[in-house]
């Protein structure tokens, strides 16, 4: 029997269907047609932006005064050195637990190494630090050689530019890029279910993937949490008089778009790739379309599907379609960021 509700059906089933230590599949049902769609990608996206992790921020290397310099007795330069540790996930363990609403959460950490060596992530365990990704390369240290070199570990969100760390590095550290999502991936798919024999509701599935700093389930949960407090606030204080202030962009994730493209962690293959036509930020990427990417030199379709999947990833698949506004705004943007990095 049909009925006119007046209130909608709240979902009352989570299921964990599959798991694993770094992914989790989940659903969620049943939802009212239409709400399903509504409440997965505000999560996905607070999945990508508010995660907490850890990422060094500042480094010193002994002998080493810029990016720019060799290391003596080591194979690799100073901008390869850190390329290779942007990709190195850390836990400071001294921070697990730590309440999240404590800004400058961070640790020192000093590693002294010998040759010769395969230096890799693993060697970095310590006391105070766990590596989640030991296999990952870092340094070959020649023979007769050493290596001594500190970071500055710290917990945070997000993706930050290393302009905004710089004020807090002490003299003699390198402000780096902290890439702190520990999210890999995660993707939804809506599906119909049946209720009392209506076949006109849906069902939320989840799939995400971490990358071994934090258990996916527990992500899912904090990014929940997060979209609730944000809500609530509508609930605590009246917003008739509300006057709006400020300068926002029409898109509240419009900071990702300013983020250098070693923010996505591409291969060695796409970013140099990207290097050599001067693509620097997310931003210029979006901008493009389909066809101006696949045209880009060198540009082979494996490179062309990594990039492609890391901006479906950011919520801005290749070809995304911005408003007249929001193109000369990014380009904008885009232009001060550019100057700002000319100057510097």
């Amino acid at each position: 029997m049909k009925v006119i509700k007046t209130a909608p059906l709240i979902p009352s089933e989570i299921k964990v269907l599959e798991k694993e230590s770094n992914r989790v599949k989940i659903s969620l049902a049943p939802f009212e047609f239409g709400y399903a769609v509504t409440l997965a990608h505000p999560i996905r996206r607070l999945l990508l932006l508010s995660s907490v992790g850890y990422a060094p921020i500042g480094l010193k290397i002994e002998g080493v005064h810029h990016e720019f310099d060799s290391l003596r007795g080591v194979t690799e330069d100073v901008s390869l050195f850190i390329m290779n540790l942007k990709n190195i996930r850390f836990i400071a363990k001294a921070l697990v637990g730590q309440d999240s609403s404590l800004e400058n959460q961070s640790v020192v950490v000093d590693y002294s190494f010998k040759g010769p060596m395969e230096l890799r992530a693993r060697d970095l365990n310590s006391e105070q630090i766990e590596i989640v990704n030991p296999e990952m390369p870092l340094a070959t240290i020649n023979e007769d050689a050493q290596l001594n070199f500190s970071l500055i570990i710290y917990k945070g969100m997000g993706y930050v530019p290393s302009e905004n760390t710089r004020e807090l590095m002490p003299e003699g550290y390198m402000p780096l890029d902290g890439s702190f999502t520990p999210i890999k991936k995660v993707v939804y798919e809506i599906e119909n279910v049946l209720v009392e024999g209506d076949p006109n509701y849906e069902k939320i599935i989840f799939d995400i993937e971490t990358d071994g700093q934090i258990d996916p389930y527990k992500a899912f949960l904090s990014a929940v949490k997060v979209m609730s407090k944000q809500l609530g606030v509508f609930g605590e204080r009246p917003i008739a008089n509300t006057e709006y202030s400020g300068d926002y962009t029409q898109r509240d994730d419009a900071k990702d778009l300013s983020a250098k493209i070693e923010s996505m962690n591409l291969s060695a293959r796409c970013f140099n790739c990207l290097d050599k036509i001067g693509i620097k930020y997310v931003g210029e990427l979006v901008l493009m379309s389909e066809e101006e990417l696949k045209g880009v030199k060198n540009m082979g379709k494996k490179s062309y599907d990594e990039i492609a999947e890391k901006l479906n990833d950011l919520g801005y698949p290749v070809g995304t379609e911005l408003s007249p506004e929001q193109r000369e705004s990014l380009k904008k943007r885009l232009e001060k960021l550019e100057d700002k990095g000319d100057n510097d």
